[in-house]
């Protein structure tokens, strides 16, 4: 069962528009997505077994991406034997660089492939059995508040029961738009607001506050202002009565236990890819479960490759409480044999062995670049 080649794929796929049941343009405070940059990663055995996995293209850019995957980790995982997922993960370790993110999508990858190996899915390895289904969060891009009143009933009707919406620089106009939706929807959707770190704390505990005053709850603001202000934080979960969550943060272990141990943010928004793999994200989902804070899981416009490691990973962890947020619904083609299918806002947990997908290499082909800088999203 050893490794014999890992190949990286960058890809850049289109985001269906928003009148076609998708979500282009997908606009946050420092970007407006049409097309997502992905790298996948194929890991094969020499018994034939091939495994999947997916992360965004880091800084945009398919050839770094590409070099740190085939240059730095694949000549220490070729000869491996896929029992040795663990050790080869925390086998890695370079002064002022961090491969966790390379290191997710592989490690995907080698659980796919292990799954296939014994003939169970990733979830029961990681001793699953908890839910058949995930529900999952509907994601809109910041748009006007006609616009974000017609998408709001959409997502409501399609069985949605939370909707995650992007915030930018006016915060008063993000007050507006989640008031627009909440009034649409008859109260009947709760929010997430995410600033992308574009926010001081006066912005946030105002925006907060508004929203407070207007009988709106959120499910949760998520990382309002920059990472590394744990102090921020601290002052947020004290002025404000909205529910306060991490994401970028989590994306550091070191800032995700500090957070937890000042009992700074209500929320952990983790994510396997940065967390370094499906071990590492356990780990952290465990600190915050231990410090009594619920957990949801991350969103970077996921291809179906990670969207079912995601599901796995909500079949065997309790500690997932929230839904994880998703956009499965809005790529305009996908790069699985038989995509993965958003029934009233929920995703079945796929029940073949390792991720129990199939992947499309000819989609994967007709999307495959080589060079120079791609669209992401997250």
């Amino acid at each position: 069962m050893a490794v014999t080649r890992v190949e990286t794929i960058p890809i850049a796929v289109p985001v269906a528009p928003l009148e076609e049941g998708g979500l282009a343009p997908y606009s946050s405070n420092h970007d407006e997505v049409e097309t997502v940059g992905r790298t996948l990663v194929r890991v094969e055995t020499d018994d034939g077994i091939t495994g999947w996995g997916e992360m965004l293209t880091a800084m945009q850019s398919p050839s770094v991406t590409k070099a740190v995957i085939d240059d730095v980790i694949a000549p220490e995982l070729i000869g491996r034997d896929l029992d040795e997922i663990r050790d080869f993960v925390a086998s890695f370790y370079y002064p002022y660089v961090k491969t966790r993110p390379f290191l997710g999508a592989v490690e995907t990858a080698l659980w796919d492939a292990l799954g296939k190996r014994r003939g169970a899915s990733v979830s029961e390895l990681l001793g699953g059995g908890l839910r058949e289904t995930v529900d999952v969060a509907y994601c809109l891009g910041m748009l006007s508040e006609d616009e974000s009143r017609r998408y709001a009933a959409r997502a409501l009707e399609q069985g949605f029961d939370v909707l995650k919406t992007k915030a930018g620089p006016d915060w008063k106009a993000d007050v507006d738009r989640i008031r627009a939706m909440h009034d649409e929807t008859d109260g009947e959707l709760e929010f997430r607001l995410d600033p992308n770190q574009g926010w001081t704390v006066d912005e946030a505990v105002r925006a907060g506050a508004a929203l407070e005053d207007a009988g709106i709850y959120l499910q949760y603001l998520e990382q309002p202002c920059r990472i590394d202000s744990y102090g921020t934080y601290e002052r947020l979960r004290q002025r404000l009565r909205q529910p306060i969550a991490a994401n970028e943060d989590t994306y550091f272990p070191r800032n995700l236990y500090y957070l937890c141990e000042r009992s700074a943010v209500d929320v952990a928004g983790v994510d396997l890819v940065p967390a370094g793999g499906l071990l590492g994200v356990r780990e952290q989902i465990a600190v915050a479960e231990a410090a009594g804070i619920s957990v949801t899981h991350h969103n970077g416009f996921d291809l179906g490759i990670k969207q079912a490691a995601v599901l796995h990973l909500y079949a065997s962890t309790p500690a997932l409480t929230l839904a994880p947020d998703s956009v499965y619904y809005g790529w305009a083609d996908h790069v699985l044999e038989d995509p993965l299918e958003v029934e009233n806002g929920a995703i079945r947990v796929p029940d073949g062995p390792g991720l129990g997908v199939s992947v499309d290499e000819a989609a994967v082909e007709r999307y495959r670049v080589e060079s120079g800088r791609d669209a992401s999203g997250c």
